[in-house]
C-alpha cells in the first residue's frame, strides 16, 4: 500500500507540475499576443461565395491595440514590400509566422459630393477581378483615429478563389490593417487609392530617393487614417515622407474631409513622356477649387489617369476617361448635390464594372463600391454591385 501511495503522490506531483506549465505557457501567449488573438476571434464571413456572378467572400475584422504602426513609423516606415514584410513578421508574429504584403494593377473611381441635407461624401468604387475582402475597423487609442477601411485579401497573401478557413489563413489577416485601399476616420477625412498607370508602356513605381523617412503604397493611406485630422494635415504629413509604390505599379490618391474640402495627390515628372524613373517623381497637390478637368469648385472626382494638367499629349493615353467623364457630367447636372448616401451610391452603380463592357480587361468587376459620409462619420458598402440588395449592403458609424 506504501507503494502505491508514494506513486500516487508522484503522479499528482508530475500532473502538477504539467498543469502549473501549462498555465504558464499560456499566460505568456496570451501576453504576448492577447491583441492578436482578440483581433482573429473578431474575424468573421458576413457574405458567401457567388461563382455564378464572380463574387468572392467578404468579412469583417476589428482590429485590437495598436498593431505597432506608431513603431513602424518611428523606426522609418519601409522603402519596399520586403522591408514591410519583415517588420509586420517580426512585429506581429514575433518572427515566427511569415507575413505577406501586395499590391497589384487595379482600376478605380471616386467623387465627392454634398448631400441635400448638407453632409459631405466620398464615395469609391474598387475595381479588380474576382476576390475576397475584409472591412477592417482599427481603434488605436493614443491620440490616433478610429477608422473602417477595406483591404484586398489577396494582397495579404491570401488566395482569391478560396474561402479563408484555416487558423493559418487567419492569421495573414492580421496584417490587415497596413494595406487598406479605401476608408474614413472619426474626424471625418477619407482616402482612397487609385492606379495611375505612369511610365508609358511598361509602369513604373513611384521610388523617390531623398532623405526623408519612407512609405510604401498602402501604408501612407494607414497614416493618413490613423493620424490626419483634415485634408491639409493630410498633406502635411505626406510631404514628410518619400513614397515608394508597391509591386512595381503606381498610384496617386484622392482626400477628403467634412469641410468640403479634397485634394488629389499625384507623384509625377514634368510629361508622361519622361516619367518612366519613378525617382524623378515629385508630389503635386491638386486641390478642389484648383482642379483643371473638374469643371467646379465644390466636388472632385478621380478614375485611373494623371489629372496634372500637360502632363498627357492625348486623351487617347488617359486610363478610365470615359467612367472619369461620366461621374463629371452627371455631377455637374447635379450641381455637386446627391439626395442622401444612396444616391452617391446609385452614382458609383453608374460607373461600376460588370455592365460597363471592358473586354479584355482584367478589371472588370466592381469588388467594392463605398460611400463615406465625412459629416456624420458613417459608411454605405456594397459588395460586388448588388445595389440595393439586403445582405449585401453594410452600415457602419464611428459615433461609438
Amino acid at each position: 500500500m506504501k507503494k502505491k501511495s508514494t506513486a500516487k503522490k508522484v503522479l499528482l506531483t508530475i500532473l502538477g507540475v504539467l498543469l502549473a506549465l501549462v498555465i504558464v505557457l499560456v499566460g505568456t501567449v496570451y501576453a504576448v499576443w492577447h491583441d492578436e488573438i482578440t483581433t482573429l476571434l473578431s474575424f468573421q464571413q458576413v457574405t458567401q461565395r457567388d461563382e455564378s456572378h464572380k463574387d468572392g467572400s467578404v468579412y469583417v475584422l476589428n482590429v485590437s491595440g495598436g498593431y505597432h504602426f506608431d513603431e513602424f513609423l518611428a523606426q522609418g516606415g519601409a522603402s519596399n514590400d520586403t522591408e514591410l514584410i519583415s517588420f509586420i513578421t517580426n512585429s506581429i508574429t514575433k518572427g515566427i509566422i511569415p507575413m505577406s504584403i501586395k499590391t497589384s494593377e487595379i482600376a478605380c473611381s471616386a467623387f465627392t459630393a454634398d448631400t441635400a441635407d448638407g453632409d459631405r461624401v466620398f464615395g469609391r468604387n474598387y475595381d479588380f477581378h474576382e476576390t475576397n475582402t475584409v472591412i477592417v475597423y482599427t481603434n488605436p487609442g493614443n491620440g490616433r483615429h478610429a477608422s473602417y477601411s477595406t483591404v484586398d485579401l489577396q494582397f495579404l497573401g491570401l488566395d482569391s478563389t478560396k474561402d479563408v478557413t484555416t487558423f493559418g489563413q487567419k492569421i495573414l489577416t492580421l496584417a490587415a490593417p497596413f494595406a487598406p485601399l479605401d476608408g474614413v476616420n472619426d474626424a471625418g477625412v477619407a482616402c482612397g487609392i487609385f492606379m495611375s498607370y505612369q511610365g508609358g508602356e511598361k509602369v513604373a513605381a513611384t521610388n523617390q530617393q531623398t532623405d526623408k523617412p519612407d512609405l510604401t503604397s498602402t501604408t501612407m493611406l494607414r497614416m493618413i487614417l490613423d493620424y490626419a485630422d483634415s485634408v491639409e494635415e493630410a498633406v502635411e504629413l505626406v510631404e514628410k515622407y518619400d513614397l515608394h509604390d508597391s509591386a512595381k505599379t503606381s498610384f496617386h490618391y484622392m482626400i477628403a474631409d467634412s469641410t468640403g474640402k479634397s485634394a488629389i495627390l499625384e507623384w509625377v515628372s514634368d510629361s508622361s513622356d519622361d516619367d518612366a524613373d519613378g525617382a524623378n517623381r515629385h508630389l503635386n497637390v491638386i486641390w478642389n477649387d484648383a482642379d483643371p478637368l473638374s469643371g467646379a469648385t465644390d466636388w472632385q472626382m478621380i478614375t485611373n489617369f494623371i489629372i496634372t494638367p500637360d502632363y498627357y499629349t492625348a486623351d487617347a493615353n488617359k486610363p478610365g476617361l470615359d467612367r472619369y467623364e461620366l461621374l463629371r457630367d452627371r455631377l455637374a447636372e447635379l450641381n455637386g448635390v446627391v439626395a442622401d448616401e444612396e444616391a452617391a451610391m446609385g452614382l458609383l452603380d453608374a460607373v461600376s464594372r460588370r455592365d460597363w463592357g471592358n473586354p479584355g480587361d482584367s478589371n472588370s468587376l466592381t469588388i467594392h463600391s463605398a460611400v463615406y459620409n465625412l459629416t456624420d462619420k458613417t459608411v454605405l458598402w456594397v459588395g460586388n454591385e448588388h445595389y440595393g440588395e439586403e445582405g449585401y449592403t453594410f452600415r457602419f458609424s464611428l459615433n461609438k
